[in-house]
């Protein structure tokens, strides 16, 4: 037998979050709920469950700053935003913050146990009327580290070494020699202007490019 994920409700509104849990506990446990941001980070802390439907305004700070505290000490914790807002702002503070899915409550119905297993499995979920803004802030986070320079091949070196692959492993993961594989790492500390792998790993994980704990975030050019 399948062992139910366990999801915790973080909304102000009562009946949004009465409406979420009539919805969903008969497929999930539901470990506990919040009406705002100190509470629900206090809260998931100690309950440590494996999803948490985070709504975008809370008093308190917010649900950006629930996926912040959380994640300093509770890293394995995946929160899908659950809210009405579509605005732009709100849609990229939150995946900024580390959210794994972005969802807006119209897509209420068969397909939000879809959605939340989705962001509990390391996809990143998003309603259609959000998709459009992870280009905008995958392109944040590349000109941030300056990758916006480095060619879709070269992404993907990063990635696979930031994660702590060695150069013969990276080289096989990608199909190529160990002596492209150099080439490619030269370009890369010319176009960043570094001279180490050390530091190379520290620029994508300092500007987010890439996450610790897993696939948090897909970018474009990162390997499948």
């Amino acid at each position: 037998m399948t062992e139910r994920l366990r999801v915790f409700l973080v909304d102000d509104h009562d009946v949004a979050r009465a409406g979420a849990r009539h919805y969903l506990e008969d497929r999930y446990d539901i470990v506990g709920e919040a009406d705002n941001a100190m509470d629900a980070a206090d809260m998931i802390c100690d309950r440590a469950p494996d999803i948490v439907l985070l709504d975008v305004h809370l008093p308190g700070g917010g649900g950006a700053s629930v996926v912040t505290r959380v994640r300093r000490t509770h890293p394995d914790v995946r929160f899908l935003a659950f809210t009405v807002s579509a605005v732009r702002k709100d849609v990229l503070r939150l995946l900024d913050a580390g959210v794994d899915g972005y969802v807006t409550k119209g897509t209420f119905g068969p397909d939000l146990p879809d959605l939340i297993e989705a962001a509990a499995a390391g996809l990143r979920p998003v309603s259609p009327d959000v998709a459009g803004y992870l280009l905008d802030i995958d392109e944040q986070i590349a000109e941030a580290a300056g990758i916006e320079k480095l060619t879709p091949r070269e992404r993907e070196v990063v990635i696979l070494i930031a994660r702590g692959y060695t150069y013969r492993e990276t080289a096989a993961r990608m199909d190529i020699s160990v002596k492209t594989l150099e080439t490619h790492m030269h370009h890369i500390f010319e176009k960043l202007g570094i001279a180490s792998r050390h530091e190379l790993s520290r620029l994508a994980f300092d500007t987010g490019f890439v996450r610790p704990n897993g696939d948090t975030a897909r970018h474009r050019g990162e390997p499948r």
